[in-house]
């Protein structure tokens, strides 16, 4: 029998809430912060295009497991709305495919935001991430072939027009749910104003629970980064005499507690026994008088850390996802 590969990095659990430089990829993002922890695991939890900056909540080790709780939060953007132009992305990438000399007044656009709050429905960009039989939209775009991506419905919490710039560009700022393009929500708005439109800027604020106070730049992550000792000819790494460890500390002061990613659902505190039989994947019967009898989505917590994620049944926690540490 193969013996199995020793994991490779640290075994730190957390949240760092990146905030994304333009010009970077989701997918680079997070290998250059697994890198810079030397963390055994990291994932992220909503994708945000190479042309965007702002927030990418990344999950280090354990908290990859609370990644779809973040990934169902709401999001804030900030977007730039250059009227007078189609693109095949609808945004900057991609060439221009439509035109149009007229122009929105102030009035006509703040009439017109009404009709995108609430439950709305939107078409994917024909370069998105959305599936259509088995393979994603933007391979199909960018061979060439243009697909019918069906609308879907999506939500608008919030949506405001922050100012007009002197380039005579909108800038917005919306709220919005799970799956909502910002960049189709350009399109629609600038088919329906009659002059047609693609993003220019777009930053992400906030991913719920997260916010603009949990930012941390790549600046910031570098500067705390433990450089690796200087190697000679008389202290090279051998089994008997291993490389003194590298001091993380003061990067792991970035990371957020994987619980945070939770904080919204019910939180029940263990005791030592109850916690041992959960780690173990047994249910545990809540006592106290405030004991909740039945819940759906429930954090179990020893110690004020975050152990297990599930549900109540008259009266009983039963373990869906253990968290070790």
């Amino acid at each position: 029998m193969a013996r199995r590969g020793k994991k490779k990095g640290r075994p730190v659990s957390g949240w760092v809430i990146f905030d994304k430089p333009k010009g970077m990829g989701s997918t680079e993002a997070v290998s250059k912060i697994k890198w810079l922890f030397n963390a055994e695991k990291a994932g992220h939890a909503g994708t945000l295009d190479p042309l965007a900056s702002g927030m990418l909540p990344i999950a280090l080790g354990e908290a990859t497991k609370t990644v779809p709780y973040v990934m169902d939060g709401s999001k804030i953007y900030s977007f730039t709305v250059t009227w007078g132009e189609e693109r095949s992305t609808d945004d900057l990438e991609g060439p221009v495919t439509k035109t149009s000399d007229k122009r929105p007044a102030e009035a006509d656009i703040l009439a017109l935001l009404p009709n995108y709050i609430g439950t709305i429905q939107q078409t994917p960009p024909q370069f998105s991430a959305i599936k259509i039989d088995g393979e994603r939209a933007y391979d199909l775009a960018r061979s060439g072939e243009t697909v019918a991506i069906p609308s879907r419905e999506v939500e608008i919490y919030q949506l405001e027009l922050v100012e007009i710039n002197d380039a005579g560009q909108a800038v917005f700022e919306v709220e919005c749910g799970k799956g909502t393009y910002v960049r189709s929500l350009a399109r629609d708005m600038g088919r329906d104003l009659g002059c047609l439109g693609h993003i220019a800027e777009l930053r992400r604020l906030e991913v719920a629970p997260f916010n603009e106070d949990d930012f941390v730049t790549l600046a910031e992550l570098e500067a705390a980064w433990p450089p690796l000792p200087p190697k000679t000819d008389d202290d090279e790494e051998t089994e008997a005499a291993p490389a003194e460890p590298r001091d993380f500390s003061a990067l792991d002061e970035f990371i957020i507690d994987t619980g945070a990613a939770l904080e919204d659902l019910v939180q029940v505190a263990l005791s030592d026994d109850q916690a041992h039989r959960v780690r173990m994947g047994n249910p545990v019967i809540l006592r106290g008088r405030d004991a909740p009898l039945e819940a759906d989505e429930v954090c179990a917590n020893h110690k004020n850390r975050l152990l297990a994620i599930g549900f109540i049944e008259q009266g009983m926690f039963k373990p869906k996802r253990v968290f070790t540490y």
